[in-house]
């Protein structure tokens, strides 16, 4: 896929401490594009930020934290003079079987995936609005298609791609809205399942499908680098053997 130049554009991303949000970060930098990286990991973003160099804010941030988003809304504008790309990548994957033993996993799943979105996108919409922006929300193939075991991760992407439906008809054609929905991607989601029949099931399914980060990012890359004519709303990408 190919890219056009954006040098000057300013791309902000949650979840950029590791997996897709690192390498979306990686892909726009290669791009021209100055990247604000958002994450509670201060150490991870740091790091991302000195490899790539000048192009690079590390703001450490809770998207769960509106006053977190709002101080570090502050700091794009100041030192990189506002977003012209929002990626909403912050989230968790806690599957396992729906009852009370997985309680604990149930509102900061929906306050990470879902609330800490529509508030991120909340405090950065001004930013977005001032030069024409694009506004990229990461579901899942969840957000099609629910099965047993990930009924409350499988709520808070529908609820993503509802929510993203509508922003795409509000806000355009000043704000392109994309929707990526991932299949299984190489990354960290699996680490933090909690119930452990259901940790295990899901980590032998991602050592023999997942794809790496890398190719969400170049797809992310190519959809923000269209003409303003063009927008890509919704893509999914699957593992070519991922049958579900």
């Amino acid at each position: 896929m190919s890219t056009t130049t954006t040098s000057g554009r300013v791309a902000v991303i949650t979840g950029a401490s590791s997996g897709i949000g690192a390498a979306t970060a990686r892909a726009l930098a290669a791009d021209g594009h100055r990247v604000a990286l958002l994450a509670r990991r201060a150490d991870r973003i740091q790091a991302l930020a000195a490899e790539l160099g000048d192009v690079a804010l590390a703001v450490e941030a809770d998207v769960t934290a509106r006053r977190s988003l709002t101080a570090a809304a502050e700091q794009v504008a100041d030192r990189l003079g506002g977003a012209d790309i929002l990626v909403n990548n912050a989230g968790m994957m806690l599957l396992g079987p729906f009852g009370s033993e997985q309680h604990a996993d149930y509102a900061p799943m929906l306050q990470t995936n879902l609330l800490g979105a529509i508030t991120t996108t909340e405090v950065f919409l001004d930013q977005l609005r001032d030069g024409g922006g694009d506004l990229v929300n990461l579901s899942s193939v969840a957000g099609r298609t629910a099965r047993p075991g990930n009924a409350v991760y499988a709520a808070s992407k529908w609820g993503m791609n509802g929510w993203s439906e509508s922003l795409r008809q509000e806000l355009g054609p000043d704000i392109r809205v994309i929707v990526i929905e991932p299949g299984a991607v190489a990354t960290e989601l699996t680490d933090h399942i909690t119930h452990a029949d259901t940790k295990a099931g899901a980590e032998k399914l991602y050592e023999q499908t997942a794809i790496p980060a890398e190719e969400i990012a170049a797809v992310i890359a190519f959809a923000v680098s269209r003409p303003r004519s063009v927008s890509l709303n919704e893509i999914l990408i699957r593992p070519t053997v991922q049958t579900g």
